[in-house]
């Protein structure tokens, strides 16, 4: 495959032609109409029969917003803060959708609406309410699910994207939101890169307390720029750290990960053998990561990546969903879309044919749509493979 972007190759281009063609390509991709960000948090008592709602609990490195129904802006906070919503789900929702109201506070019948939202005072508070939600739930099915956004996302689209994923996926576990300081605008790609940086001690520091909290397993969903903030995280923490958390998450997620595939590597070899493997999501279609690559001077991101059977061998279970038709222009959502195959999904990635084929020491390559696996309930051109470890112990 030649190593070119748009008619030329990626390694000659100057780091300002690289930042144009980011702002302006990722423009046309970019959803048209406004995006909330200004009081989108508005509150509705108004009923609506069928709908659903979630409580989602909100750590976060933003700095907060005195406007009405805000809360957070992209500004980077001097401290971590806490916070939790309720987010109502319309009974007209579609699959892998966020029905955003063309008017606020939206109409609970239609759209995804605002039904509670607070601040929590501080870690103490926060930690006081996780415990008490998760007591909440029967013993062995007491589990936090934590997901992490991406680059060029508002505080109410990271929250809201949540909620669907949740809602889609019929997730029973206590859903924890972290959102690091993301301005949503398409030039701040390294504003975004440095705010996800600033962030990984508070990311840390969460991860802990969830392991320390009455959470009996944890799953962590991460998202394009969030996996770099993930990994660069674990990079950074202490052996002592590491292994408090290994009692307790489950699966790891990496969907789209915007990872230069050779950092990927170098934090694999540093971080050994997970106790499961990593969940990576790819899809080589996926235009915005072509433009990350541009800027990253051609080297390829790991959601993006054109070999699968070797992500498979770094000890990774592989979802390829490039045959997946995207809801987005820039195919850099998909990861959206498998929240409709959960929990089949879930236990799909527990089933022992999957982990067999690792412990038996060869690659496999497990049906060509994800139906094979749930009984034929959803159908998903959806690829999974899975192969030996190719890495052992940290260094």
């Amino acid at each position: 495959m030649k190593n070119e972007f748009l008619g030329k190759p990626i390694e000659t281009w100057s780091w300002t032609n690289r930042i144009v063609v980011l702002i302006a390509v990722l423009f046309c991709l970019s959803a048209c109409g406004s995006r909330p960000e200004v009081g989108a948090l508005a509150l509705t008592e108004v009923p609506a029969q069928g709908a659903k709602t979630h409580e989602i609990l909100v750590v976060t490195t933003r700095e907060r917003d005195s406007r009405p129904d805000t809360y957070f802006n992209g500004e980077r906070g001097e401290h971590v803060n806490y916070a939790q919503a309720t987010i109502s789900v319309p009974p007209s929702h579609e699959l892998s959708q966020v029905e955003w109201p063309d008017s606020l506070p939206g109409n609970p019948d239609t759209d995804f609406v605002a039904r509670n939202a607070g601040y929590i005072a501080d870690k103490d508070a926060f930690t006081r309410e996780i415990n008490s939600r998760l007591s909440r739930l029967p013993k062995g099915k007491r589990e936090v699910f934590l997901f992490i956004h991406g680059y060029n996302t508002l505080f109410p689209e990271a929250l809201y994207r949540f909620v669907q994923v949740v809602h889609d996926g019929n997730i029973e576990a206590v859903p924890v939101l972290f959102t690091w300081a993301s301005r949503g605008k398409l030039q701040d790609y390294v504003y975004d890169l440095n705010s996800a940086a600033i962030a990984r001690q508070a990311l840390a520091q969460t991860m802990l307390q969830l392991a320390n909290s009455k959470a009996e397993k944890i799953t962590i969903l991460a998202h394009s720029m969030g996996n770099w903030l993930l990994m660069e995280t674990a990079i950074q923490s202490s052996p002592a750290q590491r292994k408090a958390l290994e009692g307790k998450v489950d699966v790891v997620i990496l969907a789209a990960p915007d990872i230069d595939i050779d950092l990927f590597k170098a934090q694999l070899k540093k971080l050994g053998t997970p106790a499961n493997p990593y969940v990576v999501v790819v899809s080589r279609d996926d235009k915005a990561l072509r433009i990350s690559r541009a800027i990253a001077g051609g080297k390829e991101r790991v959601g993006a990546y054109s070999n699968d059977e070797e992500l498979a061998e770094l000890g990774a279970i592989v979802i390829d969903v490039t045959q997946l038709d995207s809801l987005d222009s820039a195919n850099h959502s998909k990861f959206a879309q498998l929240a409709q195959l959960s929990p089949e999904f879930r236990k799909t990635l527990g089933q022992s044919g999957l982990r067999s084929a690792t412990d038996a020491g060869r690659g496999a390559t497990l049906g060509d749509n994800l139906g094979t696996f749930v009984g034929n309930t959803v159908a998903l051109p959806v690829n999974i493979i899975t192969a030996p470890f190719n890495y052992g112990g940290g260094g």
